[in-house]
């Protein structure tokens, strides 16, 4: 079958691969339809060190079970599916408590023996946990949106959920990459009265105002902070989504929090310390996040994609088959799609 693996900063390639095959009893493979570019790929695309083996790359997918282990009881073939980034196995303590992706015997896709989902096909360790089958899967319509909820709909919901966004209260997202504007999404879902998006891509504010934005910062670091306080009356927001992972957003995201709010952090941290510790504390401000449980957030987000109330597929701008991942990648690096979405 062939897949994408890279090899170092920059260079992708689709190369022939050996066939996704069951390995353990709980295994299923899933003939992908869709997948996708994430933001998180772009930092390997950048820094990769180089290597002889290359690493398969890819997280995000929907398709079709093509084969099933013979303890795989939940899933069957034929079943559209949804593939969240990471698998789990469904029943260990942390899965019960929904934080699926600290499962005790699970991981991440693209990383060890686990292949990766820019692939025609896809070996999903702990099927019965990780997958979840879809009606309405082979809708064209709505399989952009379907994709989003392996992971960056889940992952913006996550950081809202985490930044504790609620009715009535005040919002703002760092980052307007396609986790952010998903975040926008979800702060608009679940009721914020002002949401304030720290972007400055014309096209991707476009999108966020129709998203629900209400206000938009193009400016950075001291600047952006004091144009945030002056949208929200001198205070600040009650909660920050955080989707960018350096550390100068970080700190913005502690500038702008009024005392007694939150911060929801999913961008991939790439810093060794949280800045701003003594206004952090000294405000009572509440700082979570990390890998989105996305696996448990389907059950909750599914009824309003099917039903159009959200249409988080517009992230995807740039839609390309498998052989033009690699220039998919770059287009994403330079800025020239939101996300990148490969048809099968």
């Amino acid at each position: 079958m062939r897949a994408t693996v890279m090899y170092k900063a920059g260079d992708v390639r689709i190369e022939n691969v050996p066939d996704a095959t069951i390995v353990n009893p709980t295994d299923a493979i899933v003939r992908v339809t869709r997948a996708c570019i994430c933001g998180s790929d772009l930092w390997p695309y950048k820094d990769l060190p180089p290597t002889e083996s290359g690493r398969p790359m890819g997280h995000e997918a929907i398709g079709v079970v093509e084969a099933v282990g013979r303890e795989v009881r939940r899933v069957k073939v034929g079943d559209p599916v949804v593939m969240p980034f990471a698998y789990s196995d469904g029943v260990c303590e942390f899965c019960h408590a929904g934080l699926q992706t600290a499962c005790v015997h699970g991981g991440f896709f693209g990383i060890g023996k686990v292949g990766g989902a820019q692939a025609e096909a896809v070996r999903v360790p702990l099927a019965d946990g990780t997958l979840y089958p879809v009606p309405h899967g082979n809708d064209e319509e709505l399989m952009p949106s379907l994709l989003t909820l392996s992971d960056v709909m889940g992952t913006g919901h996550h950081a809202a959920v985490v930044a504790r966004v609620d009715r009535g209260k005040k919002a703002a997202i760092i980052g307007d990459g396609a986790v952010g504007l998903c975040g926008i999404i979800a702060a608009k879902r679940l009721g914020a009265e002002q949401i304030i998006l720290l972007g400055r891509h014309p096209d991707r504010i476009a999108l966020a105002r129709e998203f629900g934005a209400t206000d938009i910062v193009s400016v950075r670091g001291e600047e952006a902070v004091e144009r945030v306080r002056e949208l929200t009356g001198g205070f600040g927001v009650h909660s920050v989504l955080e989707c960018v992972g350096t550390g100068e957003a970080m700190q913005t995201a502690i500038g702008i929090a009024r005392p007694g709010s939150a911060i929801g952090r999913v961008g991939v941290p790439h810093y060794d310390a949280i800045p701003q510790a003594q206004p952090m504390f000294f405000g009572n401000i509440v700082v979570g996040g990390g890998p989105a449980p996305v696996r448990a957030y389907i059950e909750e987000l599914l009824p309003d994609v099917l039903e159009g109330h959200i249409e988080p597929g517009r992230v995807f701008d740039r839609v390309i088959g498998l052989d033009g991942v690699p220039d998919g990648y770059r287009a994403m690096n330079e800025r020239e799609a939101i996300k990148v979405m490969i048809k099968f």
